[in-house]
């Protein structure tokens, strides 16, 4: 074979041009799901190029430019001649080390083992001679790189290698271990010789061989490099290895979009992108970077996937398992798109008009999205339609799981509104459909929202909830109350010194030992658990509220509903026992204790961070807002006459003596007139209801906070619901205590609903209680005394009335914690009436429990 040496620059021949690549490398779009499907393996490939060159030419023609000097050598061989052959020739001409040298086509190093065939070299190809070893930066990675690449070879050959998936673990383990864990620029040269030792392609070239053991071996191979990179490299670094997978990926769907391995890199693509932390709006595809172009297949494809598995759950509750698995990687790709594209419309709008090109918003791969927005969206309405359908008659029932695959609807329509943001017109066709699905997607709302996903968007729009789904929302922001006494916050209070004690109890500890819930007893007293703390929360947010405690005041009209008094700086503690009124709410809301306390409409718009109105303060102080709706009301003429006698001040009492304060600078000399009448209303509105109690709000909205999950949640909290949502909450039901209803949720030990002490009980003695003696009996026998809004079918437990074995004369008693009431077979209706009536008229809520 001659070898002819040229200057550097050198005409090309007229034989095949330099980009007209072999079957074998053809680079396919990720939507050619036709052409997918008629491709064979690589291995097949690589025979039929083989043949193919051997039949084309007996010789090839290419170039080889040297690493040093600038010179280029013409070389000629055979299709067939191996890579190591070209290289040693190359020794014998100049003199360099085989071990020295690389040669590049392409961007990918030519391995040993390779023909030039293999290779696709063409003719007139040009070839680049580079360091390979000592004159090469990270040599020692190159040649760890080279050695798994020369094994994986040697398998694919069908040799037999001992122990070959442990060596090749081994490699890759010291591969990465070379790589820099923290600099970026540093890792990005270790991640290219990865991918130009063409080191992704021989894996899967190995993946799909037809030789024993080589496939399962690829696949632990490639799965193990994977998890080393996600394990072991520092999320800066995850933009880099995003490339690496990203091949694997491309390589892998020709392989079949079910593939394991290729399902596998794909899921891995997906969580890289999730914390890569790179920009995705780059025009070109620099170091690092991740291009819409690259995500948007996949996109594309996983929702392909979400329309099937959607359709399967409306049929098969086996549907549940792909659903969970597509929904996550649906998520985790349209992160970085969505960001792609709101960058690139910014890049856009931020451009001259005459200088925007079309394929800056690559208007294809946009227009794509949104409509596979609307297939989706279609869809998942239908699914909603059938689920409704499914739960007809239904009561809903928190974590009642009826078909596993429902679970993922509110993580797709989660998806689905974010997408809706891109959009013109998009959003209101999302609401428009849950508006129309409103009643299923409470239920969807109740049986499947957990405290870790995010349920901001679905609040945002109140309108498509009812009470029940807003609670159940508002009640994932608390901690979970744990059923363990060892995680639990203890407190032995006296009863004589009840506030005081739960003060230092419950203010003076740390938040996060009160998130998994409390340990109440009273001390000298038998009784422990959950009836003594809900009895405790009654006693305690009585103390709270008392207005002769001096910190909040009842409304005129409402005398349950409560405000911070202005005054309470009486009390020299009275920010710490706001802080610590925040966090008893909060704590009795978490253990879900109606309280019988409900907050003005001044306070609750506050702690929601709302403004106040004229409207607002009608039940916090009735006379005042007639007054200033007066004001507003009257004849201008009138008003300009100054007849009213009024300036920009307020008179105020404190600590028994009146003081002036001025509603703006200058208020004393400032006359309200016509003109300035609406800003004088709104100055005394502000001052009286939201400036003189500002701490006290403060301290209360901290005090909440402390409580829940995250502590950012405070005001979010209060948004999420309507004041009538909290009542219902804290105060629980106001109708009259239904004795059918009782009776409904009652069942019996030792007794029979036949009994005539049963008919007694019901029918001859509650029937006729009042009301008030009802709540009484209800709260001896389960320290409930404000039953929830949904009466007794929202109680944790149903109640139970037990006979018990004590003499006929005994009075009866209570297990709070279980909801039993216990009483003996009384020989009259007479006996039972007094002995019940002592419960009704003289119990005094303590020491009537026993656990």
């Amino acid at each position: 074979m001659s070898v002819i040496e040229t200057p550097a620059v050198h005409h090309r021949s007229g034989g095949a041009s330099d980009h007209h690549r072999h079957p074998s490398k053809r680079k396919f779009d990720d939507g050619e799901d036709e052409e997918l499907s008629d491709l064979v393996s690589v291995r097949m490939k690589k025979e039929e190029a083989v043949n193919s060159w051997s039949e084309l030419r007996s010789h090839l023609q290419f170039f080889v430019r040297m690493m040093s000097g600038g010179n280029t050598i013409v070389m000629q061989a055979y299709p067939d001649d191996s890579v190591k052959s070209i290289h040693e020739r190359i020794q014998s001409m100049k003199g360099i080390p085989v071990f020295e040298q690389r040669l590049i086509y392409r961007g990918k190093q030519l391995q040993w083992e390779q023909t030039l065939a293999e290779c696709s070299i063409q003719n007139d190809a040009n070839l680049q001679l580079v360091g390979r070893m000592r004159s090469t930066e990270h040599p020692q990675a190159w040649q760890v790189i080279n050695d798994m690449v020369s094994l994986v070879y040697r398998l694919c050959r069908g040799e037999t290698v001992r122990d070959a998936l442990k060596t090749i673990k081994g490699l890759i383990a010291s591969y990465l271990n070379m790589t820099p864990r923290i600099d970026s620029d540093s890792a990005s040269g270790y991640f290219q010789i990865f991918m130009s030792s063409n080191a992704p392609e021989v894996l899967v070239m190995l993946y799909m061989s037809p030789f024993a053991g080589n496939k399962d071996c690829a696949d632990s191979s490639v799965r193990h490099f994977l998890s080393s990179c996600c394990n072991t490299l520092c999320k800066a670094l995850h933009g880099q290895c995003a490339r690496v997978v990203l091949e694997f990926c491309k390589l892998l769907r020709r392989v079949g979009y079910q593939d394991p391995l290729y399902l596998y890199c794909r899921s891995t693509f997906g969580s890289l992108l999730e914390t890569a932390g790179v920009s995705y709006a780059g025009s070109d595809n620099g170091k690092g970077m991740i291009l819409i172009q690259d995500i948007f297949p996949f996109v594309r494809e996983l929702a392909r996937s979400l329309l099937r598995d959607l359709d399967l759950s409306m049929e098969s509750p086996s549907a549940a398992g792909l659903l969970l698995n597509d929904v996550g990687d649906f998520t985790a790709f349209l992160i970085p798109l969505r960001t792609g594209i709101m960058e690139l419309q910014a890049i856009k709008d931020s451009m001259p008009q005459d200088k925007r090109h079309k394929d800056l918003l690559l208007a294809e791969e946009i227009g794509h999205l949104h409509r596979l927005y609307i297939d989706l969206l279609n869809k998942i309405e239908q699914c909603l339609q059938k689920m409704e359908q499914s739960l007809a008659g239904q009561e809903i029932a928190e974590g009642d799981n009826v078909c596993p695959a429902w679970s993922h609807y509110l993580t797709i329509l989660k998806e689905l509104n974010k997408i809706s943001k891109l959009y013109d017109g998009a959003e209101e066709k999302l609401w428009s459909v849950l508006t129309r699905q409103r009643s299923v997607l409470c239920q969807l709302i109740v049986r499947y929202a957990k405290r870790t996903d995010e349920h901001q968007w679905i609040l945002e729009h109140r309108c498509v909830t009812n009470f029940e789904s807003r609670r159940h929302l508002a009640m994932m922001m608390f901690p979970e109350v744990k059923e363990d006494y060892e995680e639990l916050h203890e407190m032995l209070i006296d009863r004589s010194q009840l506030l005081a004690e739960s003060f230092e109890y419950i203010a003076r500890a740390e938040p996060e030992s009160l998130h998994a819930g409390l340990f109440m007893e009273f001390k000298n007293e038998e009784a422990t658990g959950p009836g003594v703390l809900r009895e405790w929360f009654l006693l305690v947010c009585q103390a709270i509220f008392n207005p002769q405690n001096a910190l909040f005041v009842a409304c005129p009209n409402d005398r349950r509903r409560f405000f911070p008094n202005p005054a309470s700086k009486v009390h020299p503690l009275h920010l710490e026992y706001f802080s610590f009124a925040g966090r008893i709410i909060a704590l009795a809301l978490m253990h879900r204790v109606q309280v019988g306390i409900v907050f003005d409409r001044v306070f609750f718009l506050q702690l929601a961070g709302n403004y106040i109105t004229l409207e607002d303060i009608r039940d916090a102080d009735p006379c005042l807002y007639t007054s200033l709706k007066q004001i507003l009301e009257m004849d201008s003429d009138f008003v300009d006459s100054d007849e009213l006698g009024l300036t920009f001040v307020r008179e105020v009492e404190e600590l028994g003596h009146r003081k002036v304060v001025e509603l703006c600078p200058d208020g004393k000399t400032l006359v309200v007139n016509s003109k300035n009448r609406e800003k004088y209303v709104d100055l005394l509105i502000q001052d009286r209801f939201v400036t003189s109690i500002s701490e006290q709000v403060s301290h209360f909205a901290k005090g909440f906070a402390d409580i829940l999950s995250n502590s950012k949640l405070q005001q979010y909290f209060f948004q999420s619901l309507q004041l009538e949502d909290l009542d219902w909450m804290l105060h629980g039901s106001e109708d009259t205590i239904s004795v059918e209803d009782w009776k409904t949720h009652t069942e019996y030990n030792g007794y029979k609903e036949t009994d005539i002490q049963i008919s007694w009980f019901w029918e001859q003695i509650v029937g006729r209680m009042t009301a008030e003696q009802r709540k009484v009996l209800l709260f001896f026998w389960t320290s409930v005394k404000y039953l929830p809004v949904e009466g007794f079918r929202g109680l944790a437990s149903r109640l139970y009335i037990y006979r018990s074995h004590e003499p006929g004369d005994r009075l009866p008693s209570s297990h709070t914690c279980f909801y039993r009431l216990c009483f003996p077979a009384y020989s009259s209706m007479a006996v039972m009436q007094d002995r019940l009536d002592v419960i009704t008229q003289e119990h005094i809520g303590c020491s009537f429990g026993t656990w």
